[in-house]
Parts: C-alpha cells; structure tokens; sequence
C-alpha cells in the first residue's frame, strides 16, 4: 500500500545533493510525483516548499541535508492533509437531537455502495439506528444494489419505484427518521458522469430537499486524477464537507488523497482497506504520512 509514493520521496531525500544539482533533483521530483497521481498543483506545492525552504541555506552534509528534506516534506505534507475544519462524525451525529442526514457523492464504480453499507455497519456497532435511502432512481440496479447490502448489514431502505424522484426518496426516508426516532439517514445518489448537467441539478434539487448535515464524496484512490476531477465537479456544483478514499489498500501510489486533500480542503473520514464490511478504517493522518514518508 502506497509503496511508490513512498519510494519516491525516500529517493529523493537520499539523494545527494550540491545546490547545482538541487534544480535537476526537484524536476525529477515532481516528475516523479506526476507518475503517482498527485495532480500538477499539488507537486508544485511539495516542490516549491522546497525550493523556497532551501534559499539562502547552506546545503552541507549528506545527513544534515537528508534530515533538513524529510522534515520540509513531512511540514509540507502535514499542511496539504490538514483540512479547514476536522470532522468527528460520531460526535457530530451524537449532539444532533434530529436525525443526522449524509448524502453520498461519487460516480458509479467507486465502491461507493459499498462504503455506505461499511458507515452503516460501523454506526450501528456505536449503538445509531440507521435507515437508508435508495435516492438513485436512474438505475434500477442501484436500487437493488443498496438493497442487498443493507440488508447484508441490517439496515432497512426506504426507496421508490425506478425512474422516480430521487429528492422525494430522501425526504420519505428522513420522514420516516423523525417519526421512529432513528439517528442518522444514508443517503445514495446516481453516479453519472460528473460532466452530466442534469445530474448535478438532480443531487441539487435532493441536497435542498434533504438539507444534509454531511454531503460526502466517496472516490476510487486507483483512479488517480480521474477521482481529482470527480472531487472538483462535485465539489464546485454540489459542494462537499469530506471524503471517504476507496480501495487504498490496492493503492500503491497514494497520490489522489494528497491531490483531493489540496484541492477541496476537506477532511478524509475514512478509507476503505478492503471488501469486508469491517474494512473501514478512520482517517489518521500522521500514520498516512509515515506510511509515505521513510525515517531518516
């Protein structure tokens, strides 16, 4: 897991530097980086911390300026991956005295389904009640996708014929929230292409009906800057509070979480390591970086 974005920051600290090879080695940085999926704008970052971190500094000895590296590129990382608000999920949905709403952004093929159903299990093992909402009406396989593994997880869904409104189908299911006394309300959405206009007018239309207290973007961290793109659209249509990273671990480049981290400046709630219910696992960011970053 993340292997490469890892191998590349270790070689590049190895290297041995002289301030005119400083140019070459940070061009073959960002080279490197663009081949692990982090997006233009975040290299440039890392790179420029660098450069900037370096003028007017001696570069002396091997280790002196192996230490001087690592620790501009943990700074530099902690700062990308520290958003502008933390999320406690569990905490918030304690304090609510109504039911906690989150809507699920992503497109299809991300495993986003999947994650709803590993929230669901990871609440109701905190002691929530849950209920779903089955408000991708486009598919009438997505409907039934929800289903099976809701109900894998012991969570009813609240959800309507094919073809009709999803807004409605959010509104029923946190009805029926109010009514039972139930914590929190899951709520899928289509997964079209996020370049589809109706789509976003159609998680719009559910986002004002529903009034999410968490709209959550859930992207396949092996799509690389395809799920940067993803996180862009949906934040600037729809907006987005966090993100959930799937499939990590068969990621062994990591760069989307460092790109979808510098762009939208939300936090990471989970990721997903696996095909288990169970397999979700809370955000930690200083274990992310020591997973990307070797000791020096």
């Amino acid at each position: 897991m993340l292997e490469k974005l890892k191998n590349t920051f270790s070689s590049f600290v190895k290297k041995t530097l002289t301030e005119k090879k400083l140019d070459d080695a940070i061009n073959d940085l960002k080279l490197l980086l663009l081949s692990n999926d982090v997006a233009i704008d975040t290299a440039d970052e890392i790179c420029n911390k660098i450069i900037d971190s370096f003028k007017g500094e001696q570069i002396g000895r091997l280790t002196s300026t192996q230490k001087m590296l690592f620790d501009i590129l943990k700074d530099t990382i902690t700062e990308i991956l520290t958003p502008e608000e933390e999320i406690d999920l569990l905490a918030e949905i304690k304090k609510k005295s109504e039911p906690y709403v989150i809507v699920f952004l992503g497109v299809n093929g991300t495993g986003k389904t999947t994650t709803m159903a590993k929230i669901a299990h990871l609440l109701k093992k905190n002691g929530f009640s849950i209920v779903a909402a089955a408000a991708d009406t486009f598919r009438a396989a997505a409907i039934e996708q929800l289903s099976y593994h809701m109900d894998n997880v012991g969570i009813r869904v609240i959800k309507h014929e094919y073809k009709s409104d999803p807004a409605s189908v959010a509104y029923d299911a946190i009805e029926h929230a109010k009514a039972k006394n139930i914590d929190v309300v899951l709520v899928d959405t289509a997964g079209r292409q996020v370049t589809d206009k109706n789509l976003m007018i159609e998680i719009q239309k559910i986002c004002r009906v529903a009034q999410p207290d968490c709209r959550v973007f859930v992207g396949d961290s092996l799509a690389g800057n395809d799920a940067l793109f993803q996180a862009k659209e949906f934040n600037k249509h729809v907006g987005i509070d966090a993100s959930i990273l799937t499939k990590l671990d068969a990621d062994a480049k990591g760069g989307a979480a460092l790109s979808i981290s510098f762009e939208t400046r939300k936090p990471f709630l989970f990721l997903g390591t696996g095909q288990d219910y169970a397999d979700l696992e809370p955000f930690d960011r200083d274990l992310f970086i020591s997973s990307i970053l070797e000791l020096v």
